[in-house]
C-alpha cells in the first residue's frame, strides 16, 4: 500500500496538512522552533522530509535503516525548553515522536482518499499498519503505534486535550500561507503556493480549524476541491513528476524493474 500511495502527487498537499496538524502540539512545535532554521530554510526542511519519506518507501533496506539512524541520532541530541516552567525536554520523547508520526500518516491517508485515490477501508487499515515500520525507524516501539484507522482515531481522541494553537502554531500558520520567496517568485507564491496551503488547511479536521480560529469552506466544497486538484495533478505524466530530485521512484524502478512502477490500481493487489 505504501509503495503505491506514496507515488501520488497529492502527497505534497498532504505533507503541508501534516505540518499544520503537527504545529498544534505545543511541545512538538516548540521543539522545531527552538532547534531549526525553519523560518529561513523551510523549503530545505520540506525537501529533507520528503527525501526521508522517499528513501524509507523506495530505497533499499540498508538505505532506509541508515536514514532512520541519522534521524534518531539528530533527534537524540536536541532539547527544548518550556518558557513557562523552564523544563528542558528531549525531542525524541516517545509521545512527541508518536504525535509527529500520527499527524503525518493521518494526513497522507486522509488527503489521498478524499482526493479520489481508490482505497477500501481494509486497504486503508493495511496502510496504517505498514507505517509502523517507518515509526520504528525514527525510534518508536511499533507496539505503541496505531495499527489501523480505529486505533489512529482513538489516539487523536486521547491527544486532543493537549492541543492548542499557541504563538508557535500561529507562526507556522502565517509562514505556510506566505513563506519567504525571491521577489521574482512572489507572484507564483501568491498564485500557486497559497492555494496549496489553503487547501491543506481546509482539509484539516474541524477541531483544528477551531483551534487556529480561522474558518474553512464547507466539507463538501473542500472534498470537491481536493478531487479536482487530484484529478489535475494525476494528469501530469508520472515519469515527468518523478524527475524531481532525488528521483527515489525512478531509482527503485531501475533497481527492481519497470513492473514495480507505483500506481493506484495496484493498491488492491
Amino acid at each position: 500500500m505504501t509503495w503505491n500511495m506514496h507515488g501520488d502527487p497529492m502527497m505534497w498537499i498532504a505533507g503541508v496538512r501534516a505540518l499544520y496538524l503537527q504545529a498544534l502540539h505545543p511541545r512538538a512545535v516548540r521543539g522545531v522552533m527552538q532547534n531549526s532554521d525553519f523560518r529561513r530554510d523551510a523549503w530545505g526542511r520540506l525537501l529533507r522530509t520528503a527525501g526521508f519519506v522517499g528513501t524509507t518507501t523506495y530505497g533499499t533496506t540498508e538505505d532506509a535503516e541508515k536514514a532512520g539512524a541519522r534521524v534518531r541520532r539528530i533527534h537524540g541530541m536536541l532539547r527544548a525548553t518550556d518558557p513557562e516552567t523552564g523544563e528542558r525536554y528531549r525531542l525524541d520523547a516517545p509521545e512527541l515522536l508518536l504525535w509527529v508520526h500520527c499527524a503525518e500518516i493521518d494526513s497522507y491517508l486522509h488527503v489521498l482518499r478524499r482526493s479520489g485515490f481508490p482505497l477500501t477501508d481494509a486497504q486503508a487499515d493495511r496502510y496504517v499498519a505498514e507505517q509502523r515500520t517507518s515509526a520504528r525507524l525514527v525510534g518508536l516501539d511499533p507496539a505503541v503505534v496505531p495499527a489501523d484507522r480505529a486505533e489512529l482515531a482513538a489516539y487523536f481522541d486521547r491527544t486532543r486535550p493537549e492541543l492548542a494553537a499557541g504563538a508557535e502554531a500561529r507562526e507556522v500558520d502565517a509562514f505556510l500561507l506566505r513563506p519567504p520567496a525571491h521577489p521574482l517568485l512572489v507572484p507564483a507564491r501568491e498564485l500557486l503556493w497559497r492555494r496549496v496551503a489553503q487547501l491543506a488547511y481546509a482539509s484539516l479536521p474541524p477541531y483544528a480549524h477551531e483551534l487556529y480560529g480561522r474558518p474553512a469552506p464547507a466539507p463538501a466544497a473542500v472534498t470537491r476541491r481536493l478531487r479536482l486538484t487530484g484529478t489535475l495533478l494525476r494528469c501530469v505524466p508520472a515519469r515527468l513528476r518523478w524527475q524531481l530530485p532525488p528521483k527515489n521512484i525512478l531509482k527503485a524502478m531501475a533497481r527492481l524493474g519497470p513492473g514495480t512502477r507505483p500506481a493506484p490500481y495496484k493498491a488492491g493487489r
